[in-house]
Parts: C-alpha cells; structure tokens; sequence
C-alpha cells in the first residue's frame, strides 16, 4: 500500500489541485473528507492540478471517523502547529496515513487530544500562524518518502558525468 495524504475538509481549490499533483508525481493515495469547500469539477482546481488528475488515487469520505475506522491498525499522523513533535521526529511507514485539517481551522481539538502523541508540527519562526496547506503537505510527505529512501521513484532528468 502508499503512502496517504488525508485531507479534512479542504477548503481552497488551489490548494487541493496543487496536492493532486504532488500525489501523482509520489504515487501517494489521496483521502479528501467532506465537506470540500469547493466542486470537484472547480475550473481553478482542475488548472492547479494540471493534467495530473489522472494519474492521482482519490478517494472521498464523508467524516473524519469514517476513514479512521476503515483503516483501524495503520498508522495515522495528525499535522497541526500545536503537535507534541516536529515532523521529523516521527517515523513514517510506506503505509501511514498523513492527516491535514482545513485551511481556516486545522484540524478538530478534540482529535487533536486523543491523537496527541502522534500529533506533528512543522517549526516555523516568529508569529506566523502557519503555512500553506500544499506546501506543508508536500514538506512532511517528502521526509516520509526520504525516510523510505524513495520506493519506486525513477531519478527522471537527473544529469550524469557531471
């Protein structure tokens, strides 16, 4: 199984499309929980995502509890600025499940607490409340993938004899 992006109740297009790009490039299953603040048929959130969709893996959800109980027993991280570690002290298996709130609120307190030892956060300096939904996606779903030494991914351009 890949790895999983679990998106809770996204709500910006752009964001979402941007995601779906990252997911096709690292053969990375997306998980979005609704409700979506957007259509999927969103002309801006086609645009981000280029024409990437169909090389993504979606699936939709229709509550959080949903999906945690489907995947009961897989290792699930939760990615809030008030997690107990940073990102890169947790240990990421091919089968985790990478779990970001919406934009405007993050993810629910309540999850939050009974997760909390598996809560991440991604250090940032001064009073920044936070970062965008796909870069903070693609940071921690990279350090995952480094932690695995990069499974099945082909070095696509890479300069030789240099």
């Amino acid at each position: 199984m890949p790895n999983n992006i679990v998106l809770v109740e996204p709500e910006i297009p752009s964001n979402a499309g941007n995601i779906v790009r990252t997911c096709a490039a690292t053969g990375t299953r997306l998980h979005m929980v609704r409700p979506l603040g957007f259509e999927v048929s969103d002309a801006r959130l086609k645009r981000a995502g280029l024409d990437y969709w169909h090389f993504a893996d979606i699936a939709y959800y229709d509550s959080i509890g949903e999906i945690l109980t489907k995947y009961t027993g897989k290792p699930f991280f939760f990615f809030s600025t008030k997690g107990a570690q940073t990102y890169t002290e947790a240990v990421y298996g091919p089968e985790s499940f990478l779990v970001f709130g919406k934009e405007t609120k993050g993810l629910d307190e309540e999850l939050l607490r009974q997760n909390y030892d598996r809560c991440c956060r991604i250090p940032m300096m001064g009073r920044i409340r936070s970062l965008n939904l796909g870069n903070s996606v693609a940071v921690v779903l990279y350090e995952a993938l480094r932690q695995q030494g990069f499974p099945d991914f082909e070095l696509q351009g890479r300069l030789t004899g240099i």
